[in-house]
């Protein structure tokens, strides 16, 4: 069996488990009982990840380098796409991007709509994303696959991109799709808004120089 293969029926079984999934999301254990977004924004500052999902406070340490480096590179690529334009902006946490009155995320990098204004806006102001892209490891997998995904999904994401640095791949899920394409070869996109790439993710994990 490929590798191809394996994650493909790695991504099946996560979804026929969807309840137990629900139950244990991944990611460090919350240090305190947290359920709103604003008991989530006046925590102090501990340089970690924290996020709300639906009411769940979770944590997540620093990035490894290899993540980092990875989120380099994909937004080398996908910043052309954006161009110059007023209306979009390619960014990347830490960003608190409010999904709903119980779900405060932090993208790993994502494409959003801003407002039209004089003064520059607050996070509060920026909409759900277009575009968001997480690059999974062994402790977010589970979460980045289930309840976070969803959670995009029904705020409207448009394209939500899973990448398996591991596997060399991408996890491309879009409106309407109850399974995600699986891309290891050409990634070609496109938002409603009228911007548009391609990648060749070959090329792209070959750069990726840290390790597991």
């Amino acid at each position: 069996m490929t590798l191809l293969h394996l994650v493909k029926a790695s991504i099946a079984n996560a979804l026929l488990h969807r309840s137990a999934e629900e139950s244990h999301i991944m990611g460090m254990p919350a240090p305190e009982e947290i359920t709103t977004i604003e008991e989530l924004l006046a925590l102090p500052e501990d340089h970690m990840r924290h996020e709300l999902l639906d009411g769940e406070h979770v944590v997540t340490p620093a990035p490894a380098f290899r993540h980092q480096e990875i989120l380099g590179k994909l937004y080398d690529v996908l910043r052309p796409s954006v161009g110059d334009r007023n209306d979009l902006r390619l960014l990347w946490s830490p960003a608190d991007i409010y999904l709903g009155p119980r779900t405060l995320v932090q993208p790993d990098l994502f494409i959003a709509r801003v407002p039209d204004a004089e003064v520059s806006p607050t996070w509060r102001d920026v909409p759900a994303p277009l575009l968001v892209v997480e690059v999974i490891s062994p402790s977010t997998a589970s979460r980045d696959r289930g309840k976070k995904r969803r959670l995009y999904l029904a705020a409207g994401v448009e394209e939500y991109w899973i990448v398996d640095v591991d596997a060399r791949l991408i996890e491309r899920w879009r409106q309407g799709n109850d399974r995600p394409e699986i891309v290891d070869g050409t990634l070609e996109w496109s938002l409603s808004t009228g911007v548009s790439g391609r990648i060749e993710l070959p090329s792209l994990f070959d750069r990726i120089q840290g390790k597991p």
